[in-house]
């Protein structure tokens, strides 16, 4: 009786250890990734900021004039 025990035992630490490797590496993944979007946005941001802003164009102008604004 007490074998069996040990063999369940056994096979439910080696489950636990084989899950917290898997969710190590899941970890890892993620930690990468959300660096990688991190500076897709910082890249994103300096581009926006770069603008020249709002410009009255001739077809605004015109778009003013047909609303009278």
């Amino acid at each position: 009786m007490s074998q069996q025990k040990s063999e369940a035992t056994d096979n439910q630490r080696r489950q636990f250890l084989k899950t917290i490797g898997v969710a190590g590496g899941a970890v890892a993944i993620a930690a990468v990734a959300g660096e990688a979007v991190a500076d897709v946005a910082e890249e994103t941001s300096t581009e926006v900021k770069s603008s020249q802003g709002y410009r009255e164009t001739d077809h605004v102008r015109a778009y003013y004039d047909s609303a009278r604004i």
